[in-house]
């Protein structure tokens, strides 16, 4: 049933269960506050959460409900159901699921002649609500940590704001019941925004999100590789073939434990040792795969700076680290690549790895694991954004993210969950090794 604005339809008791689990995953993380939906589903969610986490934390204050979190509105289709709305409504109904930002609806006016309509389009409208609450919030909370409980369409808006898309990628990004995102502004609204996890739902039970009915197109795991001793150490590797440390093969064991129960159909790495070793751990649990090398999932070639600390290249390159850590498409690497470079790779490999495995009579699950620099390349690939986009994305050593393709290579993919890391640590934060990248 589409739920939208109306308010008739409360947590069901397996809904209630999974409120506590999200409140037992969050534990331990210093809250400043909660803000939620009015909606009697997210006010639920929300109570349920609180509640829990104030066992630990006393001071954490009540949720604060706004409207610029409600779910978005379908005034004509609330209370039916998805196939009554696509009977009755095809034409909107197509665009709901491929033309989001065209979306819309011929709604009556009020206190107008019986036929008189206007135009209403809710993804547009969603949009300017994820806007405007990002907005309100951020401007009295610099350097807060802040839970927000909502609903899955206002959810997709607000990542997708706080990232810099538009509309038209809403149904490519996927938020499942429960699920938990978490985003860092560096300062405040239109400041850099990065993802340092997304629709993690593991805490749930299951270790990936399920997913979407009518898929036919391959489901991609991209993993980074395990822990090297120069991620440790915060020194620039590059295409310098450091191996695993004992951290990084205990990461390696963790991830393969992780996806233990997910049927792997294929498997494809970087050739270099780092990448390799962790699929070929990974893939303990699945017999019988032939792990395929690609060379262009290497890493980025840094060049110059490789073996380096990033004392020593800000010494022998004044001022081009600065410039890498925030305008890194302009970076051209001294002796190495740019990010054009890098994009223009991995995404071809990638691609031809996704043809690979489409319009097959079942739906495929292929094992990539590969690198920070190109598993950031290809995230971003899939959501249309370019090298000057390099960081909006965190990628833990051994996290695990999901893209799926509905319909094979050709249908816009779907991300589904990104830098799971909580198989690591117990925490849905990301507490590995940060490396020098």
């Amino acid at each position: 049933m589409i739920q939208g604005h109306c308010d008739e339809s409360e947590l069901t008791p397996q809904g209630q269960a999974e409120a506590l689990q999200v409140a037992q995953a969050l534990a331990g993380i210093p809250f400043d506050g909660v803000w939620s939906s009015p909606l009697k589903r997210a006010r639920k969610t929300a109570e349920i959460i609180t509640c829990e986490l104030q066992r630990a934390l006393p001071t954490l204050p009540e949720p604060t409900y706004t409207d610029d979190l409600k779910e978005i509105s379908l005034p004509l289709w609330e209370g039916i159901a998805f196939t009554e709305a696509e009977a009755r409504y095809p034409e909107a109904y197509r665009q709901w699921r491929q033309d989001p930002v065209n979306f819309v609806m011929a709604i009556p006016k009020p206190g107008q002649a019986e036929g008189q309509t206007e135009d209403f389009y809710p993804i547009r409208s969603l949009y300017q609500q994820a806007t405007r609450f990002w907005q309100t919030l951020l401007a009295s909370h610099a350097g807060q940590t802040l839970l927000v409980v909502a609903h899955s369409a206002i959810n997709r808006a607000l990542i997708s704001t706080a990232i810099g898309l538009g509309p038209e990628y809403f149904n490519q990004l996927n938020q499942a019941n429960c699920g938990i995102t978490v985003l860092n502004f560096a300062n405040g609204w239109n400041s850099p925004v990065q993802v340092e996890a997304m629709n993690l739902t593991s805490h749930l039970g299951a270790p990936l999100p399920e997913m979407r009915r009518g898929h036919r197109g391959p489901r991609m795991l991209l993993v980074r590789h395990g822990e090297t001793e120069w991620n440790r150490q915060g020194r620039f590797q590059g295409q310098i073939d450091v191996p695993l440390n004992d951290t990084g093969r205990a990461q390696g064991e963790k991830a393969a434990d992780f996806l233990k129960a997910v049927p792997i159909d294929a498997a494809y790495t970087s050739f270099m040792a780092r990448p390799r070793e962790t699929a070929e751990i990974i893939l303990k649990h699945h017999p019988g795969l032939r792990l395929q090398t690609v060379e262009d999932l290497r890493e980025i070639s840094h060049g110059e700076w490789e073996g380096l600390y990033e004392q020593d290249i800000e010494n022998s390159y004044p001022g081009m680290l600065d410039q890498w850590q925030t305008a890194p498409a302009t970076v051209q690497m001294p002796g190495g690549e740019n990010l054009e470079q890098v994009w223009h790779r991995s995404v071809m490999a990638w691609k031809q790895i996704v043809a690979a495995h489409s319009d097959r009579d079942r739906v495929q699950t292929v094992l990539v694991v590969a690198h920070d620099a190109v598993n950031k390349a290809l995230l971003c690939h899939v959501l249309g954004l370019g090298p000057e986009a390099f960081w909006r994305f965190k990628q833990g050593n051994g996290a695990v993210s999901v893209v799926d393709y509905p319909n094979g290579l050709e249908s816009p993919p779907v991300l589904t969950t990104a830098n799971i890391t909580i198989h690591l640590s117990g925490s849905v934060l990301d507490k590995t090794a940060a490396g020098a990248l």
